[in-house]
């Protein structure tokens, strides 16, 4: 594949998620290996289910949480951010022993935007990452420092959403 690439899928749309699984399909299909991590997601959803069973493909998920992080008390806070960069520390650990072909970094926009991890960690993975590594980041409100680095950038738009309308997210649909 040569010199892999950054790519950023952002936005207030959905589909971000769905694009970058898709893009794990699509190498697992060419023998790839493919790492998916999964930050402030922790809800059983149909494609990481299907996901778990396909060859090729590992997924890591965030820890368990019933509450959404504006919903948290200060110590639910800290115990996720906490979380979160342990996630990423073993990230980084399993990038060292395995060669993984696809990365895919879910909702770490989203776990940056709200303090959770620090930018500046993602910032040094992305310049040190092994060269043949593509990584692939979901989420909202990315810096100008990850927008100039990425080779891709996809912005999904919401134009009009169910959930706009009281519409609960359904299952097979939104999760």
């Amino acid at each position: 594949m040569g010199k892999g690439l950054i790519h950023l899928y952002h936005g207030d749309g959905k589909g971000k998620t769905s694009a970058a699984i898709g893009l794990s399909l699509r190498a697992a299909g060419h023998g790839m290996k493919v790492l998916l991590v999964q930050f402030l997601k922790a809800i059983d959803s149909g494609e990481i289910t299907m996901l778990k069973d396909i060859p090729g493909i590992e997924v890591l998920r965030g820890a368990e949480s019933k509450k959404f992080f504006w919903q948290m008390s200060a110590a639910e806070k800290e115990t996720a951010k906490s979380a979160a960069t342990i996630e990423f520390q073993q990230l980084a650990k399993m990038l060292q022993q395995e060669s993984y072909k696809l990365l895919i970094l879910d909702e770490i926009l989203d776990a940056i935007d709200i303090g959770f991890l620090p930018e500046k960690e993602l910032l040094a993975f992305l310049k040190e990452k092994p060269e043949e590594l593509e990584v692939v980041m979901t989420g909202r409100n990315p810096s100008e420092k990850l927008l100039a680095m990425a080779d891709y950038v996809t912005y999904v738009q919401k134009i009009k959403h169910p959930y706009d309308q009281g519409i609960a997210g359904r299952k097979g649909v939104e999760f």
